[in-house]
């Protein structure tokens, strides 16, 4: 009886073992969520949209007036709410009749945001754990007609909520395929807010024509972000169905063997690298390769990188020779790491 609880305990000391060692050792995962209510640009300026109501726009400038003068510039190219007409190329603009269609779907598909809010509240959490200097923003919700999807200021963050209405949308059947449907999904509307903000926070410094600085750069969003919100899977993360990613995994090796080959990794050529971030499927590697693959690599790196040097997250980010990364990565094009 004796010698049954004793390995009972045993038992249990190296599960607690086992599931520690399975999380980077200096990743802080805070114990409280934080409070991010999500502020609804997108209601009330349909509102104006919808009435043709001239005394809203003084609601909207005293409400929103950082919101109005971001997408003011990010989607319709208007420098200032103050300029005159300005509210007048806004209503005419969101007045045509599928973008008002479209609309007016995507505010009705968000009328409850409870769960994304849950869900930023965990995973800017996470972020101001792991990074105390850094702001957490204002958040909003926009509708961009397909135009600008994630939209950054100093303090404030918006996605537009039409490119999230399911991979069954009747509009995206006509205008989207299939890869690109699949993230189009309010599972991911909570990751793309932070990766959106990440990148806002930590922009790209190095050659963008160069595949292995790219790798590097967007393999670190991806890999913070699956940390923040670890409910969501490797493959839904990425875009990918669950065969896809499973062929990534299994293939992993001989992508590398064949990007190395192929001397893609450090060429700075600007067309071959941004193949390998396009959402479409990277037929140039083979025919069943899918799209992103370089982000996807990317984040292996970076995984076997955490691993090996129980870096923090702030050090990896200051952490800038991609070379460097992958040297002490030990990639090979294992995927297991």
């Amino acid at each position: 009886m004796i010698r049954n609880k004793i390995l009972y305990c045993l038992f249990l000391v190296l599960i607690t073992a086992s599931s520690c060692s399975s999380q980077p050792a200096n990743v802080i995962f805070p114990e409280k969520d934080l409070t991010i209510p999500i502020h609804r640009f997108d209601q009330a300026l349909l509102q104006l949209i919808e009435t043709n109501d001239t005394s809203l726009e003084q609601t909207l400038l005293a409400d929103y007036p950082a919101m109005l003068d971001i997408v003011g510039k990010g989607v319709l190219n208007l420098q200032s709410p103050q300029i005159p007409g300005f509210f007048d190329r806004i209503i005419n603009y969101y007045s045509e009749p599928t973008l008002k269609s479209l609309y007016k779907d995507a505010v009705n598909a968000y009328q409850n945001t409870s769960d994304i809010e849950a869900q930023l509240g965990h995973g800017f959490a996470f972020l101001k754990a792991n990074f105390p200097s850094m702001q957490v923003p204002a958040v909003y919700m926009h509708v961009s007609g397909f135009s600008q999807n994630v939209l950054a200021g100093d303090s404030l963050l918006s996605l537009s909520i039409d490119r999230y209405l399911g991979t069954d949308y009747p509009l995206y059947l006509q205008f989207f395929r299939d890869y690109q449907r699949i993230k189009m999904q309010r599972q991911l509307v909570a990751a793309d807010y932070l990766a959106g903000w990440l990148m806002s926070e930590f922009p790209f410094s190095g050659n963008e024509n160069v595949l292995l600085e790219r790798m590097v750069y967007e393999g670190k969003i991806k890999y913070i972000v699956s940390l923040a919100l670890p409910e969501l899977s490797q493959s839904l993360l990425m875009g990918y169905t669950d065969t896809a990613g499973k062929w990534c995994n299994d293939h992993a090796a001989t992508l590398w063997s064949t990007i190395i080959q192929r001397k893609h990794l450090y060429t700075p050529d600007r067309l071959t690298t941004a193949k390998y971030f396009s959402d479409a499927p990277c037929t140039f590697l083979s025919d069943e390769t899918p799209g992103n693959i370089g982000t996807w690599i990317g984040w292996q790196i970076i995984k076997g990188y955490m691993q090996e040097t129980q870096s923090s997250l702030s050090a990896l980010m200051q952490q800038n020779n991609a070379q460097e990364i992958l040297t002490l990565s030990k990639y090979k094009g294992d995927a297991s790491k």
